[in-house]
Parts: C-alpha cells; structure tokens; sequence
C-alpha cells in the first residue's frame, strides 16, 4: 500500500511539474501578462506623441502661422517694423549698508 501512495505522490508531482515550472506555466503566463501590461502603456505613451507630432507636422504644412510662431520663440525673430522688448527676471540686489555715517564724537 505505501508503494502504490509512493507511487500516486511521484505521478502527481509529475503531473504538477509543467502546471508550476513549465514551458506555459502560471508563473510564465503572469510574467508574460505583466510584461504585455508594461508594453502597452508604453505604447499608448507614444501614440500620445506620435499624434502631438502628427499634429505639429500638419500645421507646419497647412499654415505660416505655425512657422511664424516656431520662428520666433525658438530663433528670436522679429516683423519689420516691429518693436522687441526683452524683459529679464533679475532678484533685486540687496541693500548695501551705508558709509557715509557720521563717526566721532558730537558736542554738546
């Protein structure tokens, strides 16, 4: 009897391997899904830019005004007859102590 149970235990054990540790495992077919789940977010990550430059592209086509707007913020340029202001944001520089202060002894 305890050769027959040997037996059963080695057979299922047999059996069990593939399910746990093979090829098409529960653990490969949870990797391969964590994995799938990883790729497709990144894919929808670049289709989000791929349409943003779709979109870039197509404006640059279709009308000066884009390139207007690239020309400027990037290469600065300006119309003729058009006046430029640059404002820069600069801390004030702090106060200097003064050294025109009167130092000696004051009469009465």
């Amino acid at each position: 009897m305890k050769a027959l149970t040997l037996i059963f235990v080695i057979l299922i054990a047999l059996l069990q391997y593939p399910l746990w540790l093979g090829k098409g495992s529960w653990l490969r077919v949870w990797d391969l899904s964590r994995q799938l789940t990883q790729q497709q977010e990144k894919n929808e990550v670049l289709i989000m830019r791929n349409e943003t430059l779709n979109a870039e592209v197509r404006d640059l086509k279709a009308g000066r005004a884009a390139i207007e707007e690239r020309a400027r913020s990037e290469l600065g340029m300006i119309k003729q007859d058009e006046v430029f202001y640059q404002v820069i944001d600069q801390p004030l520089p702090a106060p200097q102590p003064s050294t025109n202060s009167i130092v000696g002894p004051t009469t009465p």
